[in-house]
């Protein structure tokens, strides 16, 4: 049987209303008394019930967190680091993969909701879900657009497809093809809009190749083949991840592509496990660290009330890292 309240009070040898208030951090108690109380319950193995001190205090102390999937390095990083400083602040995380699929996120918001979490990090590709629009739902979406009330964190998306395609040019590229996912998804990445810009300055004409499919790797590699066929010519390539610029140098190799004597490559991301099992990667690197600090920043002023005294939409910078592929 479970040890309760009054099992660790009596070998504490305190009232139960005593060992609440440990428990709880309410009033003036002595370290002697505390020691004792936790003293018992580690001796009862004696764990106290969240969902009950939930009611007294009226937060529940957990986090949801919705990622189209964790197996992208991007999104892996991310939720390291969400889940790492949600701990540090005494939060716990419930995480939730939705494939990115509608449906599927849909039924995590509703279970999220009824479990009462204190606030919800949405880093996903789905637009148009209303449930995230309710009044005083502490609510921050990461690199989406989810309405005009969420605030929206992300790097200089602009800055950085800008950067990219830049670089390409400067290193003499006549024809630079960009591989990217579905325009949908621009209203928040701005990466495009960069490239576009970038090119009809310089007096050249955009190739955009999407991936509506952005996680299915036949999907992409499907698309990529395409690039090969139809233009063949091509001498430079910004893709907006990093995994598409791994799944582009797979093929140019097959091809027998030189890179960067034949394409120059540029992603975008620049995480850790990308960086490591391909260094040679130039990239735009996003700050990682700090778009979950800042991330769960803003959505803790949420959970205390404030809701119009943080900008809708904030910018972190990026930065370069050139390797060999340029």
């Amino acid at each position: 049987m479970k040890p309760k309240i009054e099992d660790v009070a009596r070998l504490a040898g305190v009232s139960p209303t005593t060992v609440s208030r440990v428990l709880n951090d309410r009033g003036y108690i002595s370290n002697q008394t505390r020691d004792k109380v936790h003293d018992a319950m580690t001796k009862l193995n004696y764990f106290p019930n969240d969902v009950a001190r939930s009611l007294f205090t009226k937060r529940s102390n957990l986090i949801g967190i919705i990622m189209p999937t964790t197996t992208n390095p991007f999104f892996g990083e991310l939720t390291f680091h969400l889940e790492n400083i949600c701990a540090s602040l005494g939060y716990k995380v419930l995480l939730c993969n939705s494939l990115n699929q509608k449906d599927k996120e849909k039924k995590y918001l509703d279970m999220l909701m009824r479990n009462q979490v204190d606030g919800i990090i949405v880093g996903t590709h789905n637009l148009g879900i209303l449930n995230y629009q309710k009044q005083n739902l502490a609510v921050v979406s990461i690199d989406r657009y989810l309405s005009e009330t969420i605030p929206v964190v992300s790097s200089d998306n602009y800055e950085g497809g800008k950067l990219a395609t830049e670089l390409l040019i400067r290193k003499g590229c006549k024809q630079i093809v960009l591989i990217d996912g579905v325009k949908e998804l621009e209203k928040s990445y701005k990466r495009r809009e960069a490239y576009i810009d970038t090119l009809v300055r310089e007096v050249k004409v955009p190739i955009i190749y999407e991936i509506p499919e952005v996680f299915n790797v036949q999907k992409q590699q499907e698309i990529i083949e395409n690039i090969f066929s139809e233009h063949p010519e091509a001498d430079g390539i910004f893709a907006t991840n990093d995994i598409f610029a791994a799944s582009y140098i797979t093929a140019a190799k097959r091809h027998g592509k030189k890179i960067p004597e034949d394409v120059k490559i540029v992603g975008y991301d620049g995480t850790e496990t990308v960086r490591t099992v391909l260094p040679e990667l130039t990239t735009i690197r996003q700050p990682i660290e700090l778009i979950a600090k800042e991330a769960i920043n803003i959505l803790l002023r949420e959970i205390e009330g404030e809701f119009t005294d943080f900008p809708h939409e904030t910018k972190l910078p990026i930065s370069l890292l050139e390797g060999s592929t340029t």
